[in-house]
């Protein structure tokens, strides 16, 4: 027991790859037997999804020295937000303030996502999922995974959290986006409550909804607070829900692995908000 916490403790990537594949796996299984839609057609769908693992993993896992170097530097020369907070000697201080200042820095990265231009061209491949679910965590341009972890770098340099701290927040992170893209949704009432703190299935399908205003609704990561601070929070009903992006709705592009990453470089015409 002691080689394997050994282990685990000096190969935090791996130990990160293999507790995100064992939560999709498992969730992907419960919702092949809860959904009624043929176990071929959700195979198909997440076989796409999942290719983009292939080209995220590498970038992932290159940039992520960087982010640790980053953190060591910013330890060794006591830099970051951080250490202008009273009492961050504590652990209790120092972790619970430096994961809500990161997830804070989340909910600005995926804002800014979506308002730059030339950054949204990425990142409505993840929003072209016109049947979301489990996998569709994983379907992210691998442009837009080396833009995400240099934003990381970013955030890591302004706030200086310690690679412990790293983990603990890529752990509840991982978490959070994998439950939060589940076909599976929170009964109202339980909703109501876990959403005043956090972003649940409920919250994040919103999020997804085809349209504008919708589509810049919930933009939390783990915590749902940010939403509510700044005036994105969004609701919006099962049944009112379609999953997709109005620009690019064409089931043969979107089904395809190759037609996803093209996406990006091809002319389209961002439609203007509708409001319902």
């Amino acid at each position: 027991m002691a080689e394997l916490r050994s282990f685990f403790s000096h190969h935090e990537d791996l130990t990160q790859v293999i507790l995100y594949a064992g939560i999709i796996t498992s969730l992907w299984f419960a919702e092949v037997i809860a959904s009624s839609e043929g176990t071929l057609t959700k195979w198909k769908h997440s076989t796409v999804n999942a290719s983009f693992i292939f080209t995220a993993l590498p970038i992932q896992l290159l940039l992520t020295t960087f982010v640790i170097l980053i953190s060591k530097w910013t330890i060794a020369h006591h830099w970051g937000l951080i250490n202008f907070i009273p009492y961050h000697n504590n652990p209790w201080v120092y972790y619970t303030s430096l994961f809500v200042l990161l997830d804070l820095c989340e909910y600005i990265y995926h804002v800014t996502m979506h308002k730059v231009e030339a950054l949204w061209r990425f990142h409505l491949v993840h929003h072209s999922d016109l049947n979301v679910d489990v996998s569709t965590t994983t379907r992210e341009h691998p442009l837009e995974t080396g833009i995400r972890t240099c934003f990381l770098m970013l955030w890591v340099f302004i706030c200086g959290p310690a690679i412990g701290v790293l983990i603990l927040r890529q752990t509840f992170q991982s978490f959070s986006n994998i439950v939060a893209h589940t076909q599976f949704r929170l009964p109202e009432k339980v909703n109501r409550i876990v959403g005043l703190v956090f972003i649940t299935p409920n919250l994040h399908h919103v999020h997804h909804h085809y349209q504008l205003p919708y589509t810049d609704c919930n933009y939390g990561d783990v915590l749902s607070i940010w939403d509510r601070l700044f005036g994105t929070f969004g609701k919006l009903s099962k049944e009112e829900t379609v999953f997709g992006i109005d620009t690019h709705m064409d089931e043969k592009l979107n089904g395809s692995f190759v037609g996803a990453v093209k996406m990006p470089f091809q002319k389209f015409e961002r439609k203007p908000q509708q409001l319902d």
